[in-house]
């Protein structure tokens, strides 16, 4: 998935620092042919929560008419692109060949490296709802320039949780709880997806050195932890729980039926830029992918009938990375 934002300033991306279990609500924005989502990362108060630099909550929205999402051919550098549905199907082509269509439960991943194009959309063929989460995870420097890849993964580790009633955990991505997903990821960190079909309340161990975020996809929720002090924080769609390092566990719950998304990670050490889709370490490497985008060298996206995505115009002063990011905020 592609940030649109015509004039996006350079984004510094470094970890915060939190002694509580924040509360942070999402921007709104749009994609594609006007698809409306939460974006959670970054913001101004918190840029990365692990190697995590990007979220964006959609849905759910009705595709039952009409052309659903539209997301054309745009290039990424210096990250993956991890893709979760919770209702719906989407088409992933990319600058490699690949075509391939996600449903609920299964994960594609896109490692851009040094550099790949892509483009999501709705299938002509599809359910009536569209409903997911788009991240990123900045590679690191090792990683940088890796060659692109991409990976789709319908067979995830799904853990029985103790607490509610049936709930259950998925690893989408890193390990938890003995099980590892099948994911490559280059940092240490952890996406987890928990499903309460009937409400109640689960404890899931914490992993020493991560922070974590926390996300309800479909209704209110509840976020706490027995080290942290007062009530557990309530989220809904639109808003993102930030827990510290150091925290043992997170407590999460809901009145009925729920799923949330947990993502966590070592806070990232790196002082990295993002500017438009690109993960840099420094201005120029951002100045270089742009340039050879509107110069064609990322590859074609073959399949998608419409336009490239154009490449925003760079601030008249050079990238100059600010205390606010992207987004406005």
């Amino acid at each position: 998935m592609s940030n649109l934002d015509p004039r996006p300033a350079a984004v510094s991306l470094q970890a915060g620092v939190v002694h509580a279990v924040d509360v942070l609500e999402a921007r709104k924005a749009a994609i594609g042919d006007g698809t409306e989502v939460r974006r959670l990362l970054p913001q101004r108060v918190l840029r990365t929560i692990g190697a995590w630099c990007f979220l964006d909550h959609y849905g759910p929205d009705d595709t039952s008419a009409g052309p659903g999402m539209r997301v054309p051919p745009h290039p990424h550098i210096g990250l993956q692109t991890a893709s979760w549905l919770f209702d719906g199907a989407v088409l992933h082509r990319d600058s490699l060949g690949t075509e391939q269509l996600i449903r609920p439960g299964e994960l594609n991943l896109m490692t851009s490296g040094r550099g790949i194009a892509h483009s999501e959309e709705s299938p002509a063929v599809r359910p009536g709802l569209l409903h997911g989460v788009q991240l990123w995870i900045a590679l690191p420097a090792a990683y940088q320039f890796t060659e692109p890849d991409f990976a789709h993964h319908a067979d995830l580790p799904v853990i029985e949780a103790t607490g509610g009633d049936g709930a259950t955990v998925t690893v989408v991505a890193g390990e938890h709880g003995g099980e590892r997903s099948p994911a490559t990821v280059y940092s240490p960190l952890v996406g987890l997806q928990v499903t309460l079909p009937d409400g109640g309340e689960v404890t899931l161990p914490a992993s020493p050195g991560f922070e974590y975020g926390v996300l309800a996809a479909d209704g209110p929720a509840g976020v706490g932890c027995p080290a942290i002090a007062g009530a557990p924080a309530r989220i809904e769609p639109g808003m993102l729980a930030h827990l510290p390092v150091g925290v043992p566990s997170i407590t999460v719950s809901a009145s009925g039926p729920s799923r949330l998304f947990i993502v966590g990670g070592i806070p990232l050490g790196d002082r990295l830029v993002m500017w438009w889709n690109f993960v840099a370490r420094t201005n120029e490497e951002i100045v270089t992918a742009r340039n050879a985008w509107v110069a064609g060298a990322f590859g074609e996206v073959r399949g998608y009938i419409g336009e490239p995505l154009a490449a925003p115009p760079l601030p008249p002063g050079g990238l100059k990375p600010r205390l606010r990011n992207n987004y406005g905020q």
